[in-house]
Order: structure tokens, then C-alpha cells, then sequence
């Protein structure tokens, strides 16, 4: 067999059960119970020649509207932007394409370099002073944030915004399981957390305040209030945010957050279906011992020439173990150089341009859609790039004729929040021209 990657022959599998010493694939399976067996062939269709079944693979994916297809005026966490060609082919070299665990720095420098200019330029976007590089997802870096601030503080409650991510919050959840924190869900009012209702239930015992801003409704929480607060009882704020919101937004580390989490899709990664994407978490100093995930740093050699490795490696599971803060020991390399060529790339001009495009072509959409009758906004206070809708027909009926005319309508919220029954969140990007948006205007009128 000295092909692996070709179809095995019948050669190929005798050649293998005489290795292993049996007769028959079934008794690799001895083992299992009888009952515990299917006991039919899977229920799928014959072979097919490599020809053809590329040809039916492409007719499979035809069915599928992408944003290549169709104007995606759909966010909710995951968000259509333009991605300069130059992401793409540094990404796609092999001694990057390729590279995993950069334990060898004397191997590994240009890797290294990388992933400490990721976290250089998350530091500087969020004004914090140290970053990993870098965490699975936005969902678990705010679940590890709040795991740090129990850690840290010696406190299991963590009081968790109605406006973050629902899926943000089902993973709390389930490492609340296992982890032992208590979560308690601060309501909201017009769209943004409820100060007072937030101020009755901080106590002694929380240790975290998980907050998303720009929140899930697209609106920009009051950040430095909710600090204020929390801080007046000890509590840290884990603050969940949109990376690239953030060239027109203050930065959350001036505004008192303590732990500065989110997803990177935003910053040149594609939305590929949901994934893979990756999570960046940014802390001050006195939290820089406890914070999961790989740290690079700049070093110099015995000539004095700059270098970079993997340090504070202490904090990990294959040191510490189970007295380890967390157990991530792994990251998502390959998204954050991605974040780091799109960032570097658009340079402090160009990242303040795009957030500043998608800002002003989402009000452009959000005053011409909110004039037309059976279409009412429902929150007053500000947004960046997602808005709240209320519909006077079904969200789904009217996606399904905004997909009719090459157009992806905007989230039905009625999913998540029964009290937004008929409200739709709609996203404008940079990627948004005004005729795209002038058309969304005209066929939502007309589906309504």
C-alpha cells in the first residue's frame, strides 16, 4: 500500500488484517455487542467516479446563497466584509499554512513575530496591555474572561448582560456546569443593559460583569457606568466587543474595562459557515499571569539581536495542570495572522475608514427603512452597524421574499427574545453600496 491517500484494494486491506493478525474487518469489532451493531449497510450511495462526483458536489453547493450570490444585510456575530487579497497569500505560504505549535523559537521566528504584532495591534485597538494570541472563538475567550475574573477574585458569581450574544451566553452556561460559577442575567431597557436593575444585584460575592458593546441589538452600552459599578464592589468587567468598532469607538481599556474580549471574524477572516474563526483576549499588567492562551514575547539573543518566544508558559494545563487557571493550551494561529495582514494591511486610516463606512452606510439604511409604513425602529439609543426593526409582517415571511430578490434579509430576533416577536436585526458593512441599500429600501417596501 504505498499510496495511503488512493482507494484501498482488495490487496491493500488483506495486506493489512494479515498485519494485524486477523481475518476479517468485523473482528475489529469483537468487542461491541451484537446488539449494539447495525446490522445493515449505511444507508448511502453507491461510489461514484472522481468526475462525477466533483460535478455533483458543485451541483450540492449551488443550492447554498452565499454573499458572492446574494447583498448580506445578515450580522448577528459573524459579518460580511470586504478582505483584501494580500491576507490570502501570506496566509496561504506554506511555512505558515503549515505551522502549529511554535514551541521551536529558534525555528519559528517568523511566526512568532507574527503572532506578537497580533497582539501588539490588539493591544493598541483596546488600549490594553497585554493580549494572547490567541483564544478558539469570541465565545469562549468572554466565557475564559469570566473564568479568570472567579480565578483572580476568589468570588463564583458572574452577572451576565441579556444583550450579549445568546450564544455567548449558552456557552457560560455550559462551563458554569463544570466550573461552578453562578450566573445571574441583568435585564435591559431601550436596548442596553439596565443600570439600576445591574446596580441591585452587584454584590460582594460577583466577580464579573460579562457586558457586549456594541451589543447583540447592534446599540453601544455605557461602558464606563457599567465599570463604575461593578468596580464600587470589586467586581472586574469582562467586556465582549466588535474589533473593528472600535476605530471609531473608545477603547474599552479606557473606559475601565478589566478583561477586553471578542471575535476576530470581523478583521479579514471569511464567514466560511460559521468557522473557524478566532477570539482575542486583552488584559492589564496585574492580570497578565492568569490569562490563558499563548503570550509571545520580544526577547534578545546572546548577540544582543531581537528574538521572540512563548512566555509566562506557566499558566498553561502542561505545566500547572490542574492548578492551571484554564485548560486552553492551544490557539487559533493561522485566524490571528489572518486579523494581523487585514490589520496591518488597512493601516490606522484605512481601520478607522471601514468602521466609519459601515457606521454611516447602516444609518443611511436604518432613517429610509424606518419612513416606510409597516416598518417602526424599536430602540433610541445609538448603534454602530446593526439596528432593531419592528415589522408589520413575519420576519421570515419577508427574508423569504427580500432571498427571492438576491438579497439576505436580517435575523429574526423572535428566536432568541419572544418579546421581539415580528423585530428583525438588520447589518450594514462597508461591503454595502448605496444601491444595494436604496434596493433593500424598495423591495422591504414592497414585501410589506
Amino acid at each position: 500500500m504505498p499510496w495511503s491517500y488512493l482507494p484501498h484494494t482488495d490487496a491493500d486491506r488483506q495486506a493489512m488484517l494479515d498485519a494485524m493478525g486477523i481475518q476479517s474487518v468485523d473482528e475489529l469489532f469483537d468487542d461491541i455487542p451484537e446488539e449494539l451493531r447495525l446490522q445493515r449497510k449505511l444507508d448511502m450511495p453507491p461510489a461514484l467516479p472522481e468526475l462525477e462526483l466533483v460535478k455533483k458536489m458543485k451541483k450540492l453547493a449551488a443550492n447554498n446563497t452565499t454573499v458572492d450570490d446574494a447583498a448580506c444585510f445578515l450580522g448577528a456575530g459573524a459579518y460580511d466584509h470586504f478582505i483584501p487579497s494580500v491576507v490570502d497569500h501570506v496566509i496561504s505560504r506554506s511555512e505558515f499554512y503549515t505551522a502549529y505549535t511554535q514551541y521551536q523559537a529558534e525555528i519559528s521566528q517568523g511566526y512568532l513575530q507574527a503572532l506578537w504584532e497580533y497582539q501588539s495591534m490588539i493591544c493598541e485597538i483596546t488600549s490594553m496591555d497585554v493580549a494572547n494570541a490567541s483564544m478558539y472563538d469570541g465565545a469562549t475567550a468572554a466565557t475564559e474572561g469570566a473564568i479568570l475574573a472567579c480565578s483572580a477574585l476568589r468570588r463564583n458569581e458572574v452577572l451576565v448582560a441579556s444583550t450579549l450574544h445568546p450564544n455567548y451566553r449558552a456557552v457560560l452556561e455550559t462551563y458554569g456546569r463544570d466550573k461552578a460559577y453562578l450566573l445571574e442575567e441583568i435585564g435591559s431597557k431601550d436596548g442596553v443593559t439596565d443600570l439600576a436593575a445591574l446596580e441591585q444585584k452587584l454584590s460582594k460575592k460577583t466577580a464579573a460583569v460579562v457586558i457586549q458593546s456594541p451589543n447583540f441589538f447592534g446599540s453601544i452600552e455605557d461602558l464606563a457606568a457599567i465599570c463604575k459599578l461593578a468596580h464600587a464592589c470589586g467586581a472586574y468587567v469582562v467586556s465582549v466587543t466588535d474589533p473593528l468598532s472600535l476605530g471609531i469607538l473608545e477603547a474599552p481599556g479606557n473606559l475601565g474595562v478589566d478583561i477586553a474580549t471578542g471575535e476576530c471574524q470581523s478583521l479579514g477572516l471569511p464567514l466560511a459557515f460559521g468557522g473557524p474563526y478566532a477570539g482575542f483576549m486583552a488584559v492589564h499588567t496585574k492580570l497578565m499571569r492568569k490569562i490563558p492562551g499563548r503570550i509571545i514575547g520580544q526577547t534578545v539573543d546572546s548577540n544582543g539581536k531581537r528574538g521572540f518566544v512563548l512566555t509566562l508558559q506557566a499558566r498553561e494545563q502542561h505545566i500547572r495542570r490542574e492548578k492551571a487557571t484554564s485548560n486552553i493550551c492551544s490557539n487559533e494561529a493561522l485566524c490571528a495572522l489572518s486579523a494581523s495582514v487585514y490589520m496591518a494591511a488597512l493601516g490606522k486610516d484605512g481601520f478607522r475608514k471601514v468602521a466609519t463606512q459601515c457606521y454611516d452606510k447602516a444609518h443611511y439604511a436604518f432613517h429610509a427603512l424606518c419612513a416606510l409604513p409597516g416598518c417602526r425602529p424599536v430602540f433610541t439609543t445609538p448603534f454602530y452597524q446593526e439596528f432593531v426593526l419592528h415589522l408589520a409582517k413575519p420576519v421570515a415571511e419577508v427574508n423569504k421574499k427580500l432571498l427571492s430578490a438576491d438579497m439576505i434579509g436580517g435575523l429574526d430576533l423572535g428566536r432568541y427574545y419572544p418579546e421581539l416577536d415580528q423585530c428583525m436585526l438588520l447589518c450594514v458593512t462597508e461591503k454595502r453600496t448605496k444601491e444595494e441599500i436604496d434596493r433593500l429600501v424598495r423591495e422591504m417596501e414592497a414585501a410589506l
